[in-house]
């Protein structure tokens, strides 16, 4: 029955591209996702391109699927698609309402993300879009109002497509240059009130167009791409402490459990080299210095070196990150001669899995909470985790959510014994996400998530209404209880 220590943080988080909306408002410009349709488990997400002699191609984009673009194919809207992130579910018109949603529950942060192309619609313009910085202005306003302090992610695997276009994203070193930039703008402008950043999302599972700008998504394009989005982290990391005394930065991992298959010595030894696939980026970006096992890493994605200089090594010393952040969704097993994955993995016949084949393990939770901490030993944030399902609302709009308090009853619980018996420094705990939103690996609105329903389908059909659902009402009493009800 003990509360969770004073101070902690709870809350919800989003991505603009899911959620926000409004993409050719308030001067914004194209952004990277912006050509991804809609999918489903069986029709993967994919943008919509035209090559130089007219021909259309559909290539993927995914964590699963990164397919590559070739260098003659441009993006092209068609008539017939739907592109979820032009609507999203309307947070750039409902930020009131959505905020008051979330202080109805307690909330004391809110994990969003600023989308770059609203600020610099290129990329790479002389000055910002001032439209696009009063509207995080009055955000941070609303938030003010009710008490719940910031959480900036400044990239949510995404960016201008003009970058991508002109300089084939993240693998040019300019848009280190560029990335700085945009920083440097958010920090003089909301430097003075937020806290607590995050330089990327997800930054171990991204490649490819969609998340990265790249044209090529194979292992040498796809880290050195993670190469330079390590120096421009690390770069904005230092700027930020200088121009924002106080402030704590962070970058966001995909941290999922992968858990040796059995306890035969060869299993096990692969689940050790398999689970360095995502140590590689904390173990860089936290400590300040690429790991021993590196060229390993580089050698099984086809390559022997990056384009490291010995001024970016030293930047990373200097911009180490102050706290790690991650995702927890699941855990998966792997096994001798099962390929390597950064998200996923097989089946562990012990769980059960939600209907996206997605295996519920809050144990794992506390288990992923004690690695990292014990490795890295700086405080952890959990800035994503929930439970997509398939939700019935009555007439109302009402849930009657029962599975979805289950879940979070079970991880609230394992993350609980994680700080007070194990003695795991955690800020906080952010629930992805608190009002329904576009998933982003099927790009459908029935895989829902939120604690608030909105009435909207996959084709983006509907009032928009938001409702409260059950799980609401158990969480506001969680929190206003910090988590001793739970």
């Amino acid at each position: 029955m003990r509360s969770f220590p004073k101070g902690f943080l709870w809350g919800g988080a989003s991505a603009d591209f899911q959620y926000e909306g409004g993409f050719d408002e308030g001067g914004r410009g194209l952004l990277s996702h912006d050509y991804e349709t809609d999918g489903s488990l069986e029709h993967p997400r994919h943008h919509t391109m035209q090559k130089s002699d007219g021909t259309l191609i559909k290539p993927r984009s995914s964590f699963f699927y990164a397919d590559p673009i070739p260098n003659d194919a441009w993006p092209v809207f068609l008539e017939d698609a739907y592109y979820p992130s032009h609507q999203a579910v309307d947070f750039y018109h409902h930020y009131k309402e959505d905020i008051a949603l979330m202080a109805g529950m307690g909330f004391n942060v809110y994990r969003f993300s600023i989308c770059w192309s609203r600020i610099y619609p290129n990329g790479d313009e002389e000055l910002p879009n001032e439209e696009g910085l009063q509207f995080y202005d009055d955000v941070i306003s609303e938030l003010e109002k009710y008490h719940i302090q910031p959480l900036i992610t400044i990239c949510h695997d995404e960016m201008p497509m003009a970058l991508a276009l002109k300089y084939d994203g993240w693998s040019s070193r300019h848009l280190i240059d560029c990335y700085v930039k945009y920083c440097r703008t958010l920090f003089k402008r909301y430097g003075d009130r937020c806290k607590y950043w995050l330089t990327f999302n997800e930054i171990n599972a991204v490649r490819g167009f969609g998340p990265c700008g790249t044209r090529e998504s194979d292992g040498a394009a796809r880290y050195q791409a993670a190469h330079h989005m390590f120096v421009a982290s690390a770069k904005a990391v230092k700027l930020g402490h200088e121009l924002m005394p106080g402030s704590m930065f962070g970058t966001m991992y995909a941290m999922s459990e992968l858990y040796p298959a059995t306890c035969k010595p060869e299993d096990m030894m692969h689940g050790l080299l398999a689970r360095r696939e995502n140590w590689y980026f904390i173990d860089i970006m936290e400590r300040g210095y690429y790991p021993s096992y590196a060229k390993q890493i580089w050698q099984h994605h086809g390559f022997d070196a990056l384009d490291i200089t010995d001024e970016d090594r030293q930047i990373l010393k200097e911009g180490q990150l102050d706290y790690i952040a991650f995702s927890y969704y699941r855990s998966n097993t792997t096994k001798a001669g099962d390929p390597w994955f950064n998200v996923g993995g097989s089946d562990n016949p012990y769980l059960e899995n939600t209907p996206w084949g997605w295996p519920i393990d809050p144990l794992g939770l506390r288990y992923v909470m004690n690695t990292i901490y014990d490795r890295i030993q700086k405080p952890i944030f959990i800035v994503e985790n929930g439970m997509g399902a398939i939700d019935q609302a009555d007439e109302n709009g009402y849930v009657e959510d029962d599975y979805r308090i289950d879940y979070l009853r079970a991880h609230f619980k394992c993350m609980k014994e994680a700080i007070l018996e194990d003695g795991v420094e955690c800020l906080g705990y952010t629930m992805w996400a608190p009002v329904d939103l576009v998933s982003l690996s099927t790009g459908e609105m029935k895989k829902r998530y939120g604690f608030i329903y909105v009435d909207m389908d996959d084709k983006g059909q509907g009032t928009l209404k938001r409702t409260p659902k059950k799980s609401y009402e158990w969480m506001k009493q969680v929190i206003a209880t910090n988590g001793e009800e739970l």
